[in-house]
């Protein structure tokens, strides 16, 4: 069962229990309902238009912002260059029933989940008995310990000897 409805100037594939993201509604509704329904399906393979009032129900999950959009307006050889963001403003609704003709198809209730605050989470350790974390030694520290010219040629990728010379060695006789 779905339904194709328009909203924002959109178009959406429906069906009972789907989030879809629309364009932001006005107001602080709780339910919303789209009356602008352009077919419906009862079977899987059938279309068609609905013969009488038909409207899609739907819950608001929430009032999201999207993915940032850059603006960047150039003209070369004029030195002009200018840039702009935006971040469109979506609302998620959840469908939860498409009725038409008669028939209305409903979706699935979901439970409210209740997360309890972090202050309170069960098992959580207090302040005083975390210890504090060491820092990592880092290869520069590594090289340090290792001592002086041997540290430095085993950083730059030579020998690890203490009197070798670097690149060529000594001339054979």
């Amino acid at each position: 069962m779905y339904a194709v409805i328009r909203a924002g100037g959109k178009q959406y594939r429906v069906a009972p229990g789907d989030v879809i993201r629309v364009e932001k509604l006005g107001g602080d509704q709780q339910q919303v309902e789209f009356g602008d329904v352009l077919a419906v399906s009862a079977n899987q393979g059938e279309l068609g238009k609905p013969q009488g009032a038909a409207r899609v129900v739907g819950q608001v999950v929430s009032q999201v912002l999207g993915d940032k959009v850059l603006v960047f307006h150039y003209k070369r050889k004029k030195q002009y260059k200018k840039l702009n963001g935006h971040r469109q403003q979506y609302t998620a609704v959840r469908i939860t029933e498409i009725a038409f003709d008669g028939q209305s198809f409903k979706a699935p209730e979901q439970p409210v989940v209740v997360k309890p605050p972090k202050a309170a989470a069960v098992g959580a350790a207090p302040e005083e008995a975390v210890a504090p974390k060491e820092k990592a030694s880092g290869r520069k520290a590594a090289s340090a310990e290792a001592g002086g010219a041997a540290g430095k040629a085993t950083h730059h990728g030579g020998s690890a000897k203490a009197g070798s010379k670097s690149k060529g060695g000594a001339k054979k006789k």
